[in-house]
């Protein structure tokens, strides 16, 4: 069996080949400015502390999950031939929503290591010590695992009539639904809770935290200090609205996946601009990520 990836199908043939060297552009920012940033927390010595550590992740995860998704678009765009086959888009949406519960988890342990250094700036070396880290960090690949694969495996299960069209640019679980002959309430629930337990809960959970930070901040007697706390958290924080919002919108709303144009522009927000922001944003609000690359491109 094989689907067919409208993406932008009805958009003129000259307008495709310009959102071509537009995407091919944004691939390139984001390999350049993720693949930095692992870099510098690799090889510089003042960016080896936990929350450098917990970037360098976020960094690499970042690449994948754009990886999963632009390479086969500009295929589509270039060629013209938008066919995907069963395996494919099976493999597709199972590296998506793994890549996406990940980044959920990954930034929610990220919220936690400000909270801790904040918070209890006493404990943190012993609290956020290499093991945990590591733990915290492998925890954040691999929970969702077990979940995703049932979701996907129960997905492509189904049976599918119709044109067999995708209205996307990549495998997206509402479209893909649609699709499907029959009834799909179980599996809208199924999503539902799988949305709550790796969007929602880690939301909530960051949410928690950076009350208890603010509320800390606010606390401290010198301005100088507040403003170097807050410094260390917007960039974060910054990049949780961006991602979860985004993100939020496409997934809650009901019929999400009949909104078609609306969709596909929110899909496009979270999973291609915002990776490419996100080292923008962490190395322009970030005195030491900035130092480090003045030191390699000095070398």
């Amino acid at each position: 069996m094989e689907f067919v990836l409208l993406d932008f199908v009805d958009a003129p043939l000259n307008l495709q080949w310009f959102l071509f060297g537009f995407f091919l552009i944004i691939y390139i920012i984001v390999l350049i400015n993720n693949g930095t940033i692992c870099l510098l927390t690799k090889i510089d010595p003042a960016l080896q502390s936990p929350m450098y550590f917990f970037l360098a992740n976020f960094s690499f995860l970042e690449i994948c999950y754009v990886s999963v998704i632009l390479p086969r678009m500009l295929k589509n765009l270039a060629t013209q031939r938008r066919k995907i086959s069963l395996a494919a888009c099976a493999t597709q949406m199972y590296f998506f929503l793994i890549l996406g519960s990940t980044e959920c988890l990954l930034l929610t342990v990220m919220a936690y290591d400000r909270y801790v250094a904040i918070c209890n700036p006493l404990h943190y070396p012993l609290v956020m010590n290499p093991r945990v880290c590591i733990h915290l960090v492998t925890a954040s690949w691999t929970i969702a695992v077990p979940f995703q694969i049932g979701q996907t495996y129960q997905i492509f299960s189904l049976r599918y009539c119709g044109s067999h069209q995708i209205n996307h640019f990549f495998c997206h679980i509402p479209p893909v639904l649609k699709l499907v002959c029959g009834e799909t309430f179980t599996n809208d629930i199924i999503e539902l809770l799988f949305t709550v337990l790796f969007a929602i809960v880690p939301f909530l959970l960051i949410v928690a935290s950076y009350s208890k930070i603010i509320f800390t901040i606010l606390k401290f007697s010198s301005a100088t200090s507040r403003t170097k706390a807050f410094s260390t958290c917007s960039s974060h924080l910054m990049v949780v609205l961006l991602f979860f919002v985004s993100g939020s919108v496409s997934y809650l709303i009901p019929n999400a996946g009949q909104r078609g144009t609306t969709d596909k522009v929110l899909a496009l927000f979270y999973t291609t601009l915002t990776p490419m922001f996100n080292p923008i944003i962490y190395s322009l609000r970030n005195k030491d990520v900035l130092m480090a690359l003045r030191k390699l491109l000095c070398k």
